[in-house]
């Protein structure tokens, strides 16, 4: 692959303006060309890019093409910064009347050196907020799509769509669907820009050609007016990656706007340590409908403020996971030490979940097109959620995780929107680590608060998706909490449900759910259950909610067996009922969520589970709403 950098545009508002400063600031400036104008860190916009590309490994060679006005200082730059003097092209050109134009300036190049390679073409007078940007991404994304390569970014709420080329990006296949130069108002919605960086096949490359027999003045020769020819028109595949970061063509500013995105970009870039970024999710209680959100059913759940898994990054030099001195023990204080915790505990702690989310975020980005700044961190993470209760400790840390990770490299809810996050959270659990889980835990983690979830069938398959809708928490009734001091493994209490909703190798030769009708059935009800108990949330019926609570455990136990549910959590309901209260299971097992209507029973009821040797707390429901307020 050859890279070509742009750098021939003429007199321009700024060089005009840095002229005719009175201050006496910017004279040493004046005359200077753009490319070679202070830039973020200090260093010219030109060594950035310079430096970004001198990659053997990625480029056979590097051209710089320039006009004639500028080309001793160019000259002189390339001596002094090892960039090979005969590589700097001059096209001639002096004035802004006699100059060819953007494409035309790519197309002698290409012409003159007899390049028959990949291209990638950069504006080599273009402000970047990103100083440790990984161009080598870049390059791989374009190998592996089917067409030419335009880098974009999400525009930030001062600047307007306007004065930029815009494009529409299918966010399934990244290609993009429609350029617009310089938009009118109205013409799109997109805050998409793209900048002048670009990769092209070579086999593209006669279009450049092509285009300009079309164009016969140099302002129509603009790489804007060629892509919306290149995609609208001949409807060429060219795809789109974004950058997580801001890009001004200095060319097209004045010396006020200069220096304003100047010292922006570069209060990113100071030396004083970045802020800790610290994110929590909560635990989760399953209201209603559990565990049928992984058999396309429907389920209510809320997120808890009593139990939270948080997790710090911090930038730093290399990349570091810092193990959880109780979850993850590397020091005992004796091998029945050792062996205690191991009993209580298991082998498998928080690290991995770090682990496994930061490669699962990595591979995502990639594959969606997102480059990632060269930037590292350290993780460490603390959690107060009981282990092996079913209360989603481990998607909480999953969750915490993303969070950080999104913010550190600027992820918008545009490139990882809530529905796909929750499905990445639970493929980080279920590809990655092999964990049983489905989908309810993930989407309270990221709507929080009280959710309605519908699985359906459809749904998932048409949008990848079910459809989640967050529920008024406004007066909800106390519900409490109780849980095993000592519990075994909750995955294991999903027993043989999925086989026998499945139902052997009939579901895979006919694709038809032909599942034992038993689970088929109840799957069924635990949504027709959540649909109720939607409604009696949403006209504060308690005593009808309670009921459906009820309801719910039956069903689950009628499926499941008390074998399979085990002595610790049937011990655990009856002892709710003798106090009269609602009770069920708020996920996989080792804990129960309960509603009593008679809050005067409370506190003897705690004291009950007390001395049955389980933990019990009131819960203290999460709502985001009253968070931002």
């Amino acid at each position: 692959m050859i890279c070509i950098l742009l750098v021939a545009g003429h007199g321009t508002v700024l060089e005009a303006q840095i002229k005719n400063d009175d201050t006496g600031l910017y004279s040493p400036l004046a005359g200077v060309p753009k490319a070679l104008l202070p830039g973020v860190g200090g260093k010219k916009i030109l060594d950035f890019w310079w430096e970004t590309v001198n990659m053997r490994q990625l480029f056979t060679d590097v051209y710089l093409v320039t006009n004639a006005d500028k080309y001793k200082h160019f000259e002189r730059w390339a001596t002094a910064n090892d960039f090979p003097v005969e590589n700097v092209i001059n096209d001639g050109s002096t004035t802004p009347e006699d100059r060819l134009g953007a494409v035309a300036d790519l197309e002698l190049a290409i012409r003159s050196r007899r390049l028959v390679d990949d291209i990638m073409v950069i504006a080599g007078d273009m402000l970047c907020a990103d100083q440790n940007f990984d161009v080598a991404q870049v390059v791989r994304f374009f190998r592996s799509e089917p067409g030419e390569l335009i880098i974009y970014y999400e525009l930030e709420d001062s600047e307007r769509s306007s004065s930029r080329g815009m494009v529409e990006v299918c966010r399934d296949t990244h290609r993009i669907n429609r350029f617009c130069e310089k938009p009118r108002d109205g013409q799109t919605t997109s805050r998409l820009a793209s900048v002048v960086f670009y990769c092209i096949q070579r086999d593209t490359l006669p279009y450049l050609s092509d285009f300009l027999l079309l164009q016969t003045r140099a302002s129509d020769r603009s790489f804007g007016r060629f892509w919306e020819w290149l995609v609208n028109e001949k409807q060429l595949d060219v795809f789109g990656m974004k950058l997580p970061t801001g890009f001004q063509l200095i060319g097209q500013v004045g010396l006020s706007d200069y220096t304003r995105w100047l010292t922006h970009y570069s209060a990113n870039q100071q030396d004083t340590p970045a802020k800790p970024i610290t994110c929590r999710s909560f635990a989760r209680v399953g209201l209603m409908g559990n565990p049928s959100d992984g058999f396309h059913g429907k389920t209510i759940a809320m997120s808890i403020c009593n139990f939270w898994a948080e997790v710090t990054l911090v930038e730093s030099q290399t990349l570091v996971l810092v193990p959880h001195p109780l979850n993850d023990p590397t020091e005992f204080g004796s091998l029945q030490d050792l062996f205690c915790i191991s009993r209580k505990e298991g082998y498998l702690g928080g690290l991995r979940l770090l682990q496994a989310t930061c490669k699962k975020f990595y591979q995502f980005c990639s594959n969606q097109g997102i480059a990632l700044t060269k930037q590292n961190f350290t993780l460490k993470y603390d959690t107060n959620i009981p282990r092996q209760v079913g209360l989603a400790g481990s998607s909480a840390i999953v969750s915490a995780t993303l969070k950080c990770l999104m913010k550190f490299y600027n992820i918008t809810d545009n490139d990882l929107p809530k529905p796909i996050r929750a499905n990445f959270i639970l493929n980080v659990e279920t590809e990655e680590l092999f964990i049983t889980a489905g989908l309810q835990d993930r989407v309270v983690q990221v709507y929080e608060g009280l959710v309605y979830m519908d699985f359906g069938k459809k749904l998932m398959e048409e949008q990848g998706y079910g459809n989640y809708v967050s529920l008024d928490m406004g007066g909800l009734p106390p519900f409490w909490l109780a849980y095993l001091s000592d519990p075994s493994d909750s995955g294991r209490i999903h027993s043989n449900i999925r086989q026998r909703w499945l139902s052997d190798r009939n579901v895979l030769l006919c694709c038809v759910s032909t599942g034992e009708p038993l689970v088929v059935d109840a799957m069924k009800t635990f949504a027709e259950l959540t649909d109720q108990a939607r409604a009696a949330l949403q006209e504060r019926d308690w005593r009808r909610l309670a009921q459906l609570m009820d309801q719910n455990w039956e069903l689950r136990r009628s499926v499941y067996t008390d074998e399979c549910l085990g002595p610790g959590n049937l011990t655990m309901v009856e002892l709710a009922r003798q106090f009269g209260s609602a009770v069920k299971l708020p996920g996989s097992g080792g804990a129960v969520v309960g509603l009593c209507l008679d809050e005067t029973r409370l506190v003897e009821m705690k004291a009950a589970f007390q001395q049955a040797g389980c933990v019990f707390c009131v819960i203290a429901p999460y709502d985001p709403s009253a968070a931002r307020r």
